[in-house]
C-alpha cells in the first residue's frame, strides 16, 4: 500500500493502531483519506480480519462513500467490515437481541409524523379542560431526554415549565404505547441498544469481542447516547480512533456535546492526539480569516490551518442597502465571474444562517434566469402521500402498528369515518385486544352499521392478501404496484388535490416510492418489505443539515443553502450573506455565552467552504412586516483582520424619504469601520 502521498501527521495517524487516538482534523485537511487509509493499513499491513473492524459515520451517504473508498483500496476484503451510522448499528443489534427486552423482532420504527400523532393523542387525553399542547414541542422534550439517556422514571421536569410538566406525564405513557404496538422511535434505537448492553453482560461481551478496532467520524457531533454506546463497545480493547474538529461543532441545538471531543484525553487515559492542520482546500487569505475568527472561542483545542498554496484573492466585504440590493449584487457578481472565467454555475454557492433569507436570492435568480437549487425544504419521505403509502407497508409488516393502521383505515375513503374509527378504538380498549384483532371481527362491535362492518372486512381481506404476497422477495415492486392499483391511489390523489398539477406531483411522488422499492430490491441479496422500511426509517432521520442534497447537487446550478447544510461541502466561490446581529450570530444567542461560540463556529464553517474566493455581505436595513428596520453589523466582522478584506459599498445607501433610516445607515457603516479599525 502506497503511503507516500500522506503528510507526516496523516501517516502517524494511519500507523497508530493500538489504543485510543484523537485525530483533530481541521477543515479541508483530508480526514476521510486518513480514515480510509487507516482501515486499509489495518487490513493489509496488520492482518486484522475485516469483521473485527467497525467504522461509524453520521449519515448513510457518508457511510456509502467510505465503503466505496475503502473498497477501492483493498478490494473485496472490505465486504465483511461494518461501516454504518450509529443508528444502523443499533438496529442491527436490536434485530438480533431485542427479544431480551420484551419486544418482537419485527418491531416498527416510528417516523416523526407517527410519533407526533401518538403524542398528540396522549396529550389530548391527559390535558385538563380545554388546554391544547403542541405535540411537536412535547416530542422535542421527550427526544431531548432520551438523547441524555433519561428514561421516563429519570426525567425531572422544570417546576415552572408547563410543557416539561406535561412531557413528564406523557413520556411514560408514550413509551408504554410504543411497546404495546411493538414499535420504537428513532431515539429508542440507541437508548434500547445501551440498555441491552448494560443489562445483558453476555450481549455486551459478544459485541465487544466482535469489534476490536473502532473508528468514529465527526466525533464532535456525538451526543450523550452515542458517547455511552462507544464507551461500552470499546471498554475491553480500547482501540478507538475518533476523528473530528471541535471548531466545526455546530449541532448543539440537537444534543451534540462539545465536551465529548474536548475531554477525550481525560476519558481515555493514555490517548494519543494528532492534529491535522495542513489544508488542501482553501487559499491562504481564507484560512487566515478563519483562524483569526475562531481564536475568539474560549473552549477549543488550539490549532491553525495552513496551506502550501499562496495567499490567493482578498476577501470582499460588500455593504448593501437592504436585502434586495444584497441579492442583486450577489447575482450580478456571479454572472460576471462566470462570464469572465467561463465557469459552471455550480462553482457558486450562497450561504445564509436562516432559510428565510433565501427568498430575495430566489427571486433575483429567477428574474435573471439563473439556474439554482435550494437545498432544504420538505424532504421526500416527509410528504403526506409518501407517508400514506409507507403506512400501508408498515401495517403489512407489523399489524399491531396502530398509529399507521389508523392512518390508512379510511384512506382512500372506504366508509370507515371518524365516528366509526372512534367506536373501533373504544372497543379495542374495552376488550383489551389490539385494534387489528377487533377489525378482523367487526361483528363484535355492536355500534357499527352493516356497511361499516363490510368495509372493515374488505379492508382486512385486502391487507391479509398483500401480507402474503409481499413475502415473495423477488417481486416487491410489482406487488407494490398491484396494491396501489387496487387501492386506486392515483385517482384518490387527483380527487383530493385542489389543482391538477398538484395531483400530478403527488402521483409522481407515489410512483417514486415504487422506484425506491425497486432499487432496494435490486441492491439487496435478500430483500424484504421490512428491510426496505428499515432503510427508509434510517434515511428519513439522516443528519437534517445534510439530508436531501445528493441528487440536487448534481445539477449545474447556483447552490443556495443554510450554513448548517453546507458542512462537509466546498465550492470555488462562496457568498456568505447576512453578516449582521440577529442573523449571524442569530438572535437566539444573547450575550457572550456558549451559544455565541457555536454561532462563531458556524461562521467558521461558512468561511472554510470557500476554495478560491470568499465574499461577505451585510445589509443596512431589512424588511420586517413590510417596513424597513436598521441592522447592526455582525460582531464577527470585527474579528477578521482588516488587511484581508476589500471593503465595498454596493450602491446607494438611503431609501427615498427616510431620514431616520439614513442616520441608521450612517451609524451602521461607521460602526463597521470602527470595528474593523479596532
Amino acid at each position: 500500500m502506497d503511503l507516500t502521498t500522506l503528510n507526516k501527521e496523516q501517516l502517524a495517524a494511519v500507523r497508530h493502531t493500538e489504543g485510543p487516538l484523537l485525530l483533530l482534523a481541521g477543515a479541508g485537511s483530508g480526514k476521510t483519506r486518513v480514515i480510509t487509509y487507516r482501515i486499509a493499513y489495518l487490513l493489509l499491513e496488520k492482518g486484522v480480519p475485516a469483521e473485527s473492524l467497525l467504522a461509524m459515520t453520521f449519515t448513510n451517504k457518508a457511510a456509502r462513500e467510505m465503503q466505496e473508498r475503502v473498497t477501492a483500496l483493498v478490494g473485496r476484503r472490505a465486504r465483511d467490515m461494518v461501516i454504518s451510522t450509529f443508528h444502523s448499528l443499533g438496529v442491527r443489534l436490536l434485530r438480533e437481541e431485542i427479544e431480551k427486552l420484551g419486544y418482537k423482532k419485527n418491531f416498527s420504527i416510528y417516523g416523526t409524523a407517527d410519533q407526533v400523532r401518538l403524542v398528540r393523542d396522549l396529550a389530548q387525553q391527559l390535558a385538563r379542560g380545554d388546554r391544547k399542547y403542541d405535540a411537536e414541542r412535547l416530542l422535542w422534550i421527550i427526544s431531548g431526554a432520551k438523547n441524555r439517556l433519561l428514561g421516563p422514571e429519570a426525567f425531572v421536569p422544570h417546576p415552572r415549565d408547563d410543557y416539561q410538566q406535561m412531557a413528564a406525564v406523557v413520556y411514560p405513557r408514550y413509551q408504554k404505547a410504543l411497546k404495546a404496538y411493538n414499535a420504537i422511535d428513532f431515539d429508542d434505537i440507541l437508548l434500547l441498544t445501551i440498555r441491552l448492553l448494560t443489562e445483558q453482560p453476555s450481549v455486551l461481551t459478544t459485541w465487544q469481542t466482535r469489534f476490536r478496532y473502532m473508528m468514529v467520524d465527526e466525533y464532535q457531533d456525538t451526543n450523550a447516547a452515542q458517547y455511552q454506546l462507544l464507551r461500552l463497545l470499546c471498554a475491553q480493547h480500547r482501540n478507538l480512533c475518533v476523528v473530528g474538529d471541535d471548531d466545526q461543532s455546530i449541532y448543539g441545538w440537537r444534543g451534540a456535546d462539545l465536551g465529548n471531543i474536548l475531554d477525550f484525553e481525560k476519558d481515555y487515559v493514555g490517548a494519543r492526539s494528532i492534529r491535522l492542520e495542513q489544508n488542501y482546500r482553501s487559499s491562504g487569505n481564507i484560512l487566515a480569516a478563519a483562524n483569526a475568527l475562531i481564536r475568539h472561542n474560549r473552549q477549543r483545542k488550539e490549532k491553525a490551518l495552513w496551506t502550501h498554496d499562496g495567499p490567493g484573492l482578498r476577501i470582499d466585504l460588500v455593504r448593501c442597502q437592504d436585502e434586495e440590493e444584497e441579492a442583486s449584487t450577489v447575482v450580478e457578481r456571479i454572472q460576471a465571474e462566470r462570464f469572465r472565467r467561463q465557469l459552471p454555475w455550480s462553482d457558486f454557492a450562497i450561504l445564509y444562517r436562516t432559510n428565510v433569507q433565501s427568498r430575495a436570492f430566489e427571486e433575483q435568480l429567477r428574474y435573471e434566469n439563473v439556474p439554482y437549487v435550494l437545498i432544504g425544504g420538505q424532504q421526500f419521505f416527509d410528504r403526506k402521500e409518501v407517508k400514506d403509502i409507507l403506512a400501508y407497508f408498515r401495517v403489512l409488516v407489523n399489524p399491531r402498528d396502530e398509529v399507521n393502521l389508523l392512518r390508512i383505515l379510511n384512506f382512500p375513503r372506504r366508509g370507515i369515518g371518524e365516528t366509526s374509527a372512534d367506536r373501533l378504538i373504544r372497543a379495542s380498549a374495552a376488550q383489551g385486544r389490539p385494534l387489528w384483532e377487533v377489525l378482523k371481527d367487526p361483528a363484535e362491535v355492536e355500534e357499527l352499521g352493516e356497511k361499516t362492518r363490510a368495509a372493515a372486512a374488505s379492508f382486512i381481506a385486502l391487507l391479509e392478501k398483500y401480507r402474503q404476497r409481499f413475502r415473495r422477495p423477488a417481486s416487491l415492486a410489482e406487488v407494490g404496484r398491484e396494491l396501489l392499483s387496487e387501492l386506486r391511489m392515483e385517482e384518490e390523489l387527483f380527487r383530493t388535490a385542489d389543482q391538477p398539477e398538484k395531483g400530478k406531483r403527488r402521483a409522481e411522488n407515489v410512483a417514486e416510492v415504487l422506484n425506491s422499492l425497486a432499487a432496494y430490491q435490486e441492491r439487496e441479496g435478500g430483500p424484504t418489505l421490512a428491510g426496505f422500511l428499515e432503510k427508509v426509517s434510517l434515511l428519513d432521520r439522516d443528519d437534517p443539515g445534510r439530508g436531501g442534497k445528493d441528487e440536487k447537487l448534481g445539477r449545474d446550478a447556483v447552490v443556495l443553502m443554510s450554513l448548517h447544510s453546507s458542512k462537509g461541502l466546498e465550492f470555488p466561490y462562496v457568498f456568505l450573506v447576512g453578516l449582521e446581529e440577529d442573523y449571524l450570530p442569530h438572535r437566539k444567542s444573547e450575550g457572550e455565552g456558549a451559544d455565541v461560540d457555536e454561532e462563531r463556529r458556524l461562521c467558521y464553517v461558512g468561511i472554510t467552504r470557500a476554495r478560491q474566493k470568499l465574499t461577505l455581505s451585510s445589509a443596512a436595513w431589512r424588511k420586517k412586516f413590510g417596513r424597513l428596520q436598521p441592522r447592526e453589523a455582525s460582531r464577527f466582522l470585527a474579528e477578521l483582520p482588516r488587511d484581508l478584506l476589500d471593503e465595498q459599498i454596493a450602491g446607494a445607501v438611503r431609501p427615498a424619504g427616510a431620514e431616520e433610516e439614513t442616520k441608521s445607515a450612517a451609524h451602521f457603516f461607521s460602526g463597521i469601520k470602527s470595528l474593523l479599525d479596532d
